[in-house]
């Protein structure tokens, strides 16, 4: 019997235009279900499609009762969600996106890397899947009553509002992965953390604290019991989900001080992830005293997700897969081509 990929071959050779006209009705599909509701001019202009050949496109769609089209736009069936989630193995293996998977994996020696098609930096629907897909890898790894650290920022944000009541996490408890005051609230590691519970029925706690201290700050705040014992319950956590980040962007962002960002960029940082700075190798090369989740701590959790994506984080990205201390990472395609060429060049030095 012939495998998948095997199929797919013989169906690029003989039937090429089948090919492109399945993946112009999955992509219809994915846009439409991640916009929830949207009229055909703008989807249109999303995917880069006259509306003509879209109406053609969208007309059998409903026709074969996988897209509901009314006054208030165009909505995915249920239907249509459930093709959606049998397409994506096939969709990924007919784009070699499977095959990415698993490359990025074996190199990094990972239990699992996800791939969503396109690019974070340009498309807003590409950072809705990576949350979603986020979503999916987190549901899996969580039992009945696990403490999940979270970290900050943008791409965590969709991670949290892609989640749902049809996930139930009731007897789980989120917590920030260490202090946020400072930044945009709707970025902080608390403001997620409590976004994830209320949207599963799940509990959490939250860390009052900058995200950034002088010493004689955080030696005082540890010795304060109620932080010191939220701070031990988020160091217990089993699985931890975080995002990556630009080393200078970052810094710039948390109004890291001139001359340490100088000290950072001669040392050759490059990433930025839970509060720690690497360098290409995946070295700490600067570290800020956080409330919070401590490299020993990472190093001991038991699952560790990482969600990034965006060609612009491809190098940061592969620098914090080289800690090694990551078991699944979350990405989109254009940052994984990235990770490849990186990949194949250092494979070509050896």
């Amino acid at each position: 019997m012939l495998n998948v990929h095997a199929l797919i071959a013989i169906q690029q050779q003989l039937l090429p235009d089948l090919l492109v006209v399945m993946r112009k009705r999955y992509l219809i599909l994915r846009q439409v279900m991640l916009s929830d509701m949207i009229g055909r001019r703008s989807l249109a202009t999303s995917l880069e499609m006259t509306e003509r050949v879209l109406r053609a496109e969208t007309d059998f769609l409903k026709a074969q009762e996988l897209l509901i089209i009314d006054a208030a736009g165009m909505r995915i069936s249920e239907a249509g969600k459930r093709l959606l989630e049998e397409m994506e193995p096939l969709y990924k293996a007919m784009f070699g996106l499977s095959e990415l998977e698993e490359k990025i994996r074996k190199y990094f020696g990972l239990q699992q890397v996800v791939i969503v098609s396109g690019d974070s930096d340009e498309s807003l629907v590409t950072r809705r899947e990576l949350g979603r897909a986020g979503c999916a890898v987190l549901a899996k790894a969580m039992g009945n009553s696990d403490v999940v650290a979270v970290t900050g920022g943008s791409t965590l944000a969709q991670v949290a509002n892609q989640l749902s009541s049809q996930t139930p996490l009731k007897g789980n408890l989120f917590v920030p992965a260490r202090g946020g005051l400072g930044e945009s609230l709707d970025y902080q590691a608390n403001t997620i953390a409590s976004t994830m519970a209320k949207r599963t029925g799940a509990q959490y706690r939250m860390l009052h604290v900058p995200d950034h201290l002088g010493e004689e700050a955080y030696t005082s705040l540890m010795q304060e019991p109620n932080v010191r014992e939220i701070v031990e319950v988020i160091r217990s956590a089993r699985i931890v989900i975080h995002g990556i980040g630009d080393a200078m962007v970052m810094a710039r962002r948390r109004r890291v001080d001139d001359t340490v960002v100088e000290a950072m960029k001669a040392e050759g940082a490059l990433a930025e992830s839970f509060g720690y700075y690497f360098d290409r190798n995946g070295a700490v090369v600067h570290k800020m005293l956080t409330a919070g989740l401590r490299l020993e701590d990472i190093m001991d959790t038991e699952v560790v997700i990482a969600i990034a994506g965006g060609r612009s984080k491809g190098e940061a990205i592969a620098a914090v897969m080289r800690f090694g201390h990551d078991d699944v990472l979350v990405t989109d395609e254009s940052a994984a081509l990235e990770i490849a060429a990186i990949i194949d060049k250092e494979l070509s030095n050896v």
